[in-house]
């Protein structure tokens, strides 16, 4: 069985390459490695993510599990007024990220934070988080991610996840309903849902 993503120092071979995409009417650039998430491209779930959410005022935001940083990355590049904290226990994901964040010119309004969860930023709250979670972890694990993003959220802010029916979409939503006030499935495609979690 191949090393899993979700690790902190992951064992596996570098060996780095580079992926493009447009996404939101920008070119992007991404350095990949094994070790990290979807490193052959942005991953359709990804994707969906980065295409459905739309900020107004939100002044700051958390890519939660970032990987490589292509969430955090496109969201800091289409907002200007935007600060990014790009988070993830993995230690070469975050590597990466720095890396990905100065290719694309936003390394001026991003912070970059390697965490178990949130612990490592435990006195910070954020005005959107939005996680593609790491279903392999398993649905405990899963869920414990959605209540420390409920307890970093600031009022009026908003949860985002991705998450595919097939794999545990509708109780996931069952999930979120316990820890907020409102839930919604702002997008569904290709078994992908795109549900908004706020208070």
């Amino acid at each position: 069985m191949s090393e899993h993503y979700y690790t902190s120092r992951p064992q596996v071979q570098s060996d780095e390459r580079e992926i493009q995409a447009e996404l939101r009417g920008h070119h992007f650039r991404f350095i990949t490695d094994r070790g990290v998430f979807s490193k052959k491209g942005i991953d359709f779930g990804t994707r969906l993510l980065i295409e459905t959410v739309e900020l107004k005022d939100e002044k700051t935001l958390l890519d939660f599990g970032c990987g490589y940083g292509s969430i955090g990355i496109v969201f800091a590049k289409l907002y200007p007024n935007l600060l990014v904290t790009l988070l993830d226990i993995n230690e070469r994901a975050i590597y990466l990220a720095r890396k990905n964040a100065e290719r694309n010119h936003v390394t001026n309004r991003v912070q970059f934070v390697v965490s178990d969860g949130l612990i490592e930023i435990k006195d910070q709250t954020f005005d959107t988080i939005l996680l593609n979670p790491p279903i392999r972890i398993g649905k405990s694990a899963v869920y414990s991610l959605f209540e420390q993003a409920r307890e970093h959220l600031n009022p009026n802010g908003s949860f985002w996840i991705v998450i595919r029916k097939q794999q545990g979409a509708s109780t996931a939503k069952q999930k979120l309903t316990q820890l907020f006030d409102q839930v919604e499935v702002v997008r569904q495609k290709k078994g992908y849902w795109v549900i908004r979690a706020f208070y």
